[in-house]
């Protein structure tokens, strides 16, 4: 069951309540086109599955391994664009923030504040993004447990704020590679929030000595399928027409020619645990 901050972001797509609902787009705001047109074909394909859409895309990229890499068009010109998205699709959308002073800045724009991983403890930052009246959205550390992100839930909540999602994106494995323990699932949901799968960075390689973050495409299926048996209530899946000439991630995000079969099957497998 979805919670009715969620339903009310909803409200108006046609979807299955039955069904998971998906949070998806590019890694990072590259341009007007090419946002447009990755919202364009996912909500075409959400609508006719009857899934509820949330279109992602960072309007900045702060963690990146490399000071070369690509970090964004502008703040500015990439929570506008976000924004205009929304607009034209009828879509909430969704985006990181990386500092405290950034959740005032980006809240008139989107509809989710998401924290990443890395900084889920942040103090701070989870309390300025709970003072907006924005959802919340927190991706689980690398580093922690799912009984263990009670603590963010708590600072939240005690900020006042009561929608909240939290995102499973798998445990630091080695240097260079992750696992996910999909006990996270449920013992996340104990904390009384929506649970995600972030089925694109869970298969991430980080920290490669080439200064660009690998990857293992060919298994968001399975990481997928295995989030849905274990009744995770969304996926989030980064997706691009061209991942390899990507500006950000490429090397772990879904070709957006796969989404819908992938979609589909998926819709299947709640079906049956349902």
């Amino acid at each position: 069951m979805l919670p009715d901050y969620l339903k009310a972001l909803f409200q108006n797509q046609s979807y299955n309540p039955n069904h998971f609902f998906l949070i998806a787009g590019p890694c990072v705001v590259e341009s007007e086109e090419m946002v447009m047109e990755i919202a364009d074909r996912v909500s075409g394909i959400c609508k006719r599955l009857e899934i509820p859409y949330i279109f992602k895309a960072s309007y900045r990229k702060a963690n990146r391994t490399s000071a070369n890499s690509f970090t964004g068009i502008g703040d500015d010109n990439g929570l506008s664009l976000i924004k205009k998205v929304g607009t034209h699709f009828g879509l909430p959308t969704t985006s990181d923030i990386h500092a405290h002073e950034e959740a005032a800045m980006a809240a008139p724009f989107i509809d989710i504040l998401q924290i990443p991983a890395f900084l889920c403890r942040q103090t701070d930052l989870l309390i300025a993004a709970a003072e907006t009246g924005k959802i919340v959205n927190v991706k689980k550390g690398q580093f922690l447990s799912g009984p263990s992100m009670k603590f963010a839930v708590d600072k939240i909540r005690k900020a006042g704020n009561e929608q909240i999602m939290l995102t499973e994106r798998g445990n630091s494995f080695g240097y260079t590679d992750l696992v996910v323990d999909y006990r996270n699932i449920p013992w996340m949901q104990e904390h009384q929030t929506p649970v995600i799968m972030d089925c694109t960075h869970a298969l991430q390689q980080p920290n490669q000595t080439s200064g660009v973050t690998g990857g293992n495409p060919q298994l968001i299926g399975t990481i997928a399928k295995a989030a849905i048996a274990t009744g995770a209530n969304g996926l989030f899946i980064e997706t691009h027409p061209k991942p390899s000439e990507a500006k950000s991630d490429g090397a772990n995000m879904l070709q957006l020619d796969l989404l819908e079969p992938l979609l589909e099957q998926l819709i299947k497998i709640r079906k049956a645990i349902t």
